[in-house]
């Protein structure tokens, strides 16, 4: 059970990434060159959010089955990077990011305007992206270092 979360919160974090980065696109698109906001970017803006609320579901599992959390205490793990990382880090910001993208959904929802709609899906999403590119576990990271892609075993 354990690899296969593993395998699917790994593609989850590539189509977390690419609908944020697509709806971004289309935010500040529509932002900028003063679009009306579509159906379509309405339907990109809800399933940015559902995607990224699957990844962290999937996180939150993997979580409680890591083998590597599975004694995590926070006295002991700030003396192992990597423990403390996934433990503590990647969690949290992870979930801050998603608060972050679910509020500026909600709110971009709600905007009477065009602009207004894609100026707060913007900037709500590049606020959540930002925080997700930090607390992902690069290969060049040095707080833990882990592979683009992880296949199950």
């Amino acid at each position: 059970m354990y690899s296969t979360l593993l395998f699917l919160h790994s593609l989850g974090r590539w189509a977390v990434l690419c609908g944020l980065l697509y709806g971004m696109g289309r935010a500040y698109r529509g932002w900028r060159g003063h679009l009306p906001f579509t159906t379509h970017d309405n339907t990109t803006r809800h399933t940015v959010a559902t995607v990224a609320h699957v990844q962290l579901m999937l996180g939150y599992a993997l979580y409680i089955t890591s083998p590597l959390l599975r004694d995590f205490h926070l006295r002991d793990a700030v003396h192992e990077p990597g423990t403390l990382f996934f433990g503590l880090q990647h969690v949290a910001a992870m979930t801050v990011a998603i608060i972050v993208l679910t509020v500026g959904s909600a709110l971009a929802k709600r905007q009477s305007t065009s602009p207004t709609k894609f100026r707060t899906m913007a900037l709500w999403f590049t606020a959540a992206l930002l925080l997700i590119l930090l607390a992902i576990p690069w290969p060049f990271s040095p707080l833990a270092s882990r592979p683009y892609f992880r296949l199950p075993h």
